[in-house]
């Protein structure tokens, strides 16, 4: 038997790595308490995804289990043992407005719910491939000390800049720059991972993710930017931007390109690496940019305020460069535009 243990299986990349491991024939268990209705209120709630891959994929089994509950985590993991063959860990409070209100709350989910997880691996499938999804918030406000020019829809890097051909690599500091809070939980869940790795030996993988989106995801005010945007233009809802003009850019990936590169990784694991993931330099926008893309596909008008005040730590231009993971794993490749995304999720959302 090989069992694929998935957190936050419900999410929006949790739920498209269900579909994934269970496809390539692994049994799949999942976790997930939906703390997300909790975090975000009753319309973020991932029930909907919870019912769609029960119905889809008979095999599954979900588990109602809070990642920070060390005694239900032992005895899981401890019934399955060397059957478990990876842990793809996408459980987590994934904002960093919401982190602000509850700090302690915040690093008890992405931190130290992450050291459970590793701890529960080490004693009882030291054998198994841990996948973390981390988050480019690891390095602080760092990017917006890179020599920015401000254009007509967005900011970008000098040409002389290492970075403004591909991305922001791997090499970039986490050190001396502003964190939110979710940054600093999530580094502190990242270099665990990576210690896990590298000390003792387990087969861990980091993904510090830039903005992940698809038609799966739950938008809301504080978290999912391409998701919540697209609900405002289907609903003609007003839509608030915060900071930077609007012209800060951000890189997406789908869930479904995300889940495989989850599973690139799992095949050939390098145990203690960390690689930068989005949409690099193939599908990035500013949130001006996005605008005007619902009203092309929508074909109205959104209705949208500018709010000065930025948020901490928030990104002035962050893009993902690809190269050191599309170097290990070449058959990688992530498949869509802004554009695309923005297409599939406005018609998932208006059906």
């Amino acid at each position: 038997m090989s069992i694929a243990i998935i957190t936050g299986s419900s999410g929006l990349v949790g739920s498209e790595a269900v579909r994934l491991f269970a496809d390539k024939g692994l049994d799949v268990i999942g976790i997930d308490n939906d703390m997300r209705a909790e975090f975000f209120g009753p319309a973020a709630s991932t029930a909907h995804n919870k019912a769609n891959i029960c119905a889809e994929i008979k095999s599954y089994k979900h588990l109602d289990l809070d990642i920070r509950d060390e005694a239900a985590i032992n005895a899981l993991f401890a019934d399955l043992g060397s059957d478990i063959s990876v842990i793809v860990h996408a459980a987590a409070q994934p904002s960093h407005d919401w982190a602000a209100q509850d700090p302690k709350t915040d690093f008890s989910i992405n931190a130290s719910g992450t050291l459970t997880l590793l701890e529960a691996t080490r004693r009882h499938c030291p054998e198994a491939v841990f996948l973390f999804l981390s988050t480019n918030k690891v390095y602080g406000d760092q990017p917006n000390n890179l020599p920015l020019i401000e254009g007509g829809t967005r900011w970008t890097v000098e040409d002389i800049h290492p970075f403004a051909q591909f991305g922001i690599d791997e090499t970039m500091s986490i050190d001396a720059s502003t964190h939110s809070f979710f940054g600093v939980s999530k580094a502190a869940a990242d270099l665990m991972v990576q210690e896990y790795g590298r000390n003792l030996g387990l087969k861990t993988v980091g993904f510090r993710c830039s903005c992940i989106t698809g038609p799966a995801h739950a938008g809301a005010v504080q978290h999912g930017f391409l998701s919540y945007l697209a609900q405002c233009a289907v609903r003609q809802q007003p839509y608030t931007i915060f900071g930077y003009k609007g012209k800060q850019v951000r890189d997406n990936i789908t869930g479904v390109d995300l889940a495989a590169a989850l599973w690139q990784a799992y095949r050939a694991p390098k145990p203690g690496e960390v690689y930068n993931m989005g949409g690099g330099i193939y599908a990035n926008c500013s949130v001006i940019e996005a605008i005007t893309l619902c009203e092309e596909i929508t074909g109205r008008p959104l209705a949208w305020t500018l709010d000065d005040s930025s948020r901490t730590g928030d990104h002035m231009w962050y893009v993902s460069d690809l190269r050191k993971f599309q170097t290990d794993y070449p058959a990688w490749q992530p498949r869509q535009t802004i554009k695309s995304m923005l297409e599939e999720i406005i018609d998932a959302q208006s059906t």
